[in-house]
Order: C-alpha cells, then sequence, then structure tokens
C-alpha cells in the first residue's frame, strides 16, 4: 500500500464535523485517504466534498475543499491518498 500526499488541513468545524482541506493533487469521490496528525491518524473514503456549499466530484491541485470527517482533526494535518 502506498500513501501520496494530496493536501492539509486548514480549518476544522468540530459543531458539523467538517474539514477544510488545501489540495496539492486531485482528489475524487471514491478515493481512499489517511489524514495523519500528532495524535491520530485514521482512512476513510471521500463520500463527497464540497467548494463554497456545492458538491463536486473532482477536485484539483490548489483548491480547498470542504469534507466531512470521521473523526476530530487538526489544522495541519496531513491528508494523503491511499494507492492500494
Amino acid at each position: 500500500m502506498e500513501k501520496k500526499p494530496v493536501g492539509k488541513i486548514t480549518h476544522f468545524f468540530d459543531k458539523i464535523g467538517v474539514a477544510v482541506i488545501e489540495l496539492s493533487a486531485t482528489l475524487k469521490v471514491g478515493d481512499k485517504i489517511s489524514i495523519e496528525g500528532h495524535e491520530n491518524q485514521f482512512e476513510q473514503t471521500v463520500d463527497s466534498m464540497q467548494i463554497e456549499h456545492e458538491s463536486i466530484q473532482t477536485a484539483k491541485k490548489g483548491q480547498a475543499i470542504g469534507m466531512k470527517v470521521a473523526q476530530p482533526v487538526k489544522e495541519n494535518d496531513q491528508v494523503f491518498k491511499v494507492v492500494e
């Protein structure tokens, strides 16, 4: 299993469980990601993502997306795409 960096967390809305991820590579709905910080690390599948409240299927490098995350995250946590 290989991990490729795709971005980092820039903000987390804890009441709604949504993270803002600044992308350094393309990310698609259905991709498996790993979010890694100092205290925790977990994997999840990208079920949906949004840019300015619009649902999108694919986001490109340089974009900032909002995405529901399975666990709380912190600013600067790293996001990797998991390649089987």
